[in-house]
């Protein structure tokens, strides 16, 4: 196995680990009725399953096998704020390991891994803001925020594809 494809694997394991946590967050957060809240673990779950799905995609054109196995086991966080500080925690990891991958791509003369590890480092980041600012809302505000989410509003908008 090259060493991008093995990357690229620790990866596909890592992203399979987000969607399951996630997807638990979401399930747990939907049930407590924080429709908004479930919903931003949800569409993020959407997206990772993409990561996943780009990350075996370049496996496959490197003649690589993709391994389908989780990382770490889903995390039983029933608390909101819990469960934003692990996401917050989940998505630094992955964009400081991501740099790395990059940064090993590219020693390989891998640019496209390179390129892909890249775009993933931005993602990552991006989720990890938007994890950020609803911990920093429950912070500021208390329960109240929690409070306003259980209010039955409209569904939000299906995510984007």
């Amino acid at each position: 196995m090259s060493n991008s494809t093995a990357l690229l694997n620790q990866s596909v394991a890592d992203e399979l680990c987000a969607v399951h946590q996630y997807m638990y967050f979401h399930f747990r957060l939907a049930d407590q009725g924080f429709g908004p809240l479930a919903h931003l673990f949800k569409k993020t779950a959407i997206v990772e399953m993409g990561h996943v799905e780009a990350l075996a995609e370049r496996i496959l054109f490197l003649k690589g096998e993709v391994e389908m196995q989780v990382s770490h086991p889903v995390e039983k966080i029933t608390d909101a704020a819990a469960m934003l500080a692990k996401a917050v925690e989940m998505e630094q990891a992955s964009a400081r390991d991501y740099n790395l991958a990059a940064q090993k791509c590219g020693a390989d003369a891998d640019a496209a891994s390179k390129s892909l590890f890249e775009h993933l480092v931005g993602d990552e980041e991006g989720h990890q803001d938007q994890f950020e600012k609803q911990l920093d809302n429950i912070k500021r505000f208390g329960p109240a925020y929690l409070a306003l989410q259980s209010l039955n509003l409209p569904a939000p908008p299906p995510p984007e594809e």
